[in-house]
């Protein structure tokens, strides 16, 4: 597929993160107007509500743009998906008739702000990229026993907290917590020495289910997807993550970029997982590609010095699918719910720059990544900005999902002091 011509002058730049191919869903303020549903579209926003008001677009339900968050779209499936994006590729495509009335219904981006897209029903977090796990292993357990024995069976995961989620922007505090190294005979209470980022694409459920659900049937079921920054406390985690996982350690903050990006828009991406050591059981096995090609970035702002890329790896090093991390979440009977977020688990690479996390990086900060400008990280400091982007390569356009970033504040004094 090629660049589509749109009349919105600067979704035709090959540089842009939101050409027509794209389209990706938010939601949108700005001082004379209350949140509200929009596209993104080059450097500027379609306002949906203005547009169903005007009448170019219509359910069968009635109005569904009159709320600020794009869930009661995401319950009506993929048809009326699939519908609503025909239509705004008609509306927003060169040389259609009624320009001159859709161009009052846009909003440039560098004057509105941006808010989370959706109502989060539910979290789950998973560990799903097997270089990220290995690493990780290799670190606690020696490299003989660095995968779990289900690991290369199941996509392991863990229920997060929805209230934890953020939109990209929001300033992410230092949390608290009990810490121990091996050195003290018994813990005590501080903010974390070792936070951390973790890169994440995350999936957007669309449509709920009740009991089991095939691999295919989950594809079907995923609306979209965002950049997902798994805030992690690794000193916290390191005491209480035994014997029944990830707690504390995960409930400071979980950010997303503030743009869904489709599933109809990624579709030409679509690739082949990585080769299965072992045959995964019939309701897990690969249905065809599932995985995209995303090229993935991770940027550092430190000490006030410009941005420093300290990350570039892909999507595609993904063990498991969305699609299958959704299936097997609902394997024992769990229904899943419109507006679940599902992280895919940090997504690594082989070699140390494809590593998304501060503890590969620094490998457990026994090995202090340097950046460019002389600055040294373990981990994370006050004042840090870690920006996460992403895009996949078209012809002569590209499929971008916006900034994911957060920048880490100074913990508050200790909460429970009197």
């Amino acid at each position: 597929m090629t660049l589509l011509k749109s009349w919105v002058c600067s979704a035709n730049s090959s540089d842009t993160d939101f050409p027509l191919n794209n389209l990706p869903y938010g939601v949108f303020s700005t001082q004379e107007t209350e949140p509200r549903c929009g596209v993104a579209i080059g450097n500027m926003i379609f306002d949906c509500q203005a547009a169903e008001e005007a009448g170019f677009i219509n359910f069968d339900e009635g109005p569904i743009f009159d709320v600020p968050y794009w869930n009661e779209v995401m319950e009506l499936g993929p048809d009326a998906w699939a519908k609503l994006r025909t239509r705004l590729v008609s509306l927003l495509t060169e040389g259609v008739v009624e320009q001159d009335t859709l161009s009052k219904m846009l909003t440039p981006m560098s004057s509105a702000e941006l808010h989370l897209p959706l109502i989060v029903a539910e979290y789950t977090d998973f560990y799903a990229g097997r270089n990220h796990a290995t690493n990780v292993g290799t670190m606690f357990r020696g490299a003989e026993n660095a995968l779990p024995p289900n690991w290369l069976h199941i996509p392991i995961g863990y229920n997060g907290r929805a209230s934890s989620v953020v939109v990209s922007g929001t300033d992410i505090r230092r949390p608290w917590g009990q810490l121990k190294s091996v050195h003290d005979k018994k813990p005590h209470f501080a903010p974390c020495q070792r936070f951390d980022f973790e890169l994440e694409i995350g999936a957007i459920v669309g449509t709920s289910s009740d009991g089991p659900v095939s691999v295919c049937e989950a594809d079907d079921m995923i609306f979209g997807y965002v950049i997902l920054n798994d805030w992690s406390a690794r000193d916290i985690q390191a005491w209480e993550y035994q014997p029944l996982g990830p707690f504390q350690a995960k409930a400071t903050a979980t950010t997303i970029s503030p743009w869904i990006v489709t599933k109809a828009a990624l579709e030409p991406f679509r690739c082949d997982a990585p080769e299965r050591e072992f045959e995964l059981l019939p309701h897990l096995k690969d249905k065809g590609p599932m995985l995209y090609s995303i090229d993935l970035v991770v940027s550092l702002t430190a000490n006030g010095q410009p941005p420093q890329s300290i990350v570039k790896t892909n999507y595609r090093e993904m063990y498991y699918s969305s699609a299958q991390q959704l299936a097997h979440h609902s394997s024992a009977g769990c229904p899943m719910n419109s507006g679940d977020l599902l992280g895919s688990g940090t997504i690594s690479g082989n070699s140390r720059g494809e590593c998304g996390s501060m503890l590969e990086l620094s490998w457990g900060g026994k090995e202090p990544l340097e950046i460019d400008t002389g600055v040294t990280r373990s981990f994370l400091e006050d004042g840090d900005g870690i920006e996460m982007t992403g895009f996949s390569q078209g012809n002569g356009y590209k499929i971008g999902f916006g900034s994911c970033f957060g920048t880490v504040i100074k913990a508050l004094r200790d909460p429970y002091a009197r």
